[in-house]
């Protein structure tokens, strides 16, 4: 079965983007899967592509791939220069500045600990948790995550870094279980053509309901 128009959200000669759902692995890792990742999915239908980058399981949003190996290699040799990535998530608490950027070094695969940056602009606020849009110029593991835990404000329902007391009101008032965050859009340049591209993609509607329900509160 192909995948659903819907859900591709950019398609040319060379790459493909999707939305990945939340609760949906990127590619396979080392413990047994209950329903294909995404990019084996994707192998049905095109044979020859290629992951670039990933999200974390509980993210959704926009997933770039590679239609064949050249295309990953041009990519993968110019270390995802100019690369922006934008994401949307909602923390515990209330922020004190409306925009600011979180530097903290972070774990690198096979490169220790290096230099990290999430810029962050608030999109609104409620009684106790705030909606903000962040931009990684940088793409280390759960970096988001761990820059807002860092300063006190982690992922509402992030079970791994956040917090167990604000957690479990939070999914008794509201109903939820998973920490809402969505890559909404990527912008980068085409390594073919050289052009600017962004994709966006539409917030779950789980993650609108909630945001609905806050607002309501």
């Amino acid at each position: 079965m192909p995948i659903a128009q819907d859900r591709i959200l950019y398609e040319d000669d060379h790459l493909l983007a999707v939305n990945k759902l939340s609760g949906e692995l990127t590619v396979r890792g080392k413990g047994k899967v209950q329903k294909l990742p995404l990019l084996d999915f994707l192998k049905q239908d095109y044979p020859g592509i290629k992951a670039i980058h990933r999200i974390d399981y509980e993210t959704s949003g926009v997933v770039v791939f590679a239609k064949n190996s050249n295309v990953e290699q041009k990519i993968l040799s110019n270390k995802f220069e100019q690369w922006r990535k934008t994401y949307i998530t909602l923390l515990m608490g209330r922020l004190e500045r409306n925009q600011g950027a979180i530097r903290k070094k972070l774990p690198a695969r096979g490169r220790g600990v290096v230099d990290a940056e999430t810029l962050y602009q608030v999109q609104d606020m409620f009684a106790n948790s705030t909606l903000a849009e962040c931009v990684i110029t940088t793409g280390r593991h759960h970096q988001i995550r761990l820059h807002f835990a860092g300063i006190g404000h982690p992922l509402a329902l992030d079970s791994e870094y956040g917090h167990g007391k604000f957690n479990q009101i939070f999914r008794q008032e509201l109903g939820y279980s998973k920490f809402f965050l969505h890559a909404s859009k990527i912008s980068f340049p085409h390594p073919i053509t050289g052009e600017t591209v962004t994709i966006e993609a539409p917030m779950p509607k789980p993650f609108a309901a909630c945001i609905k329900k806050l607002r309501s509160l």
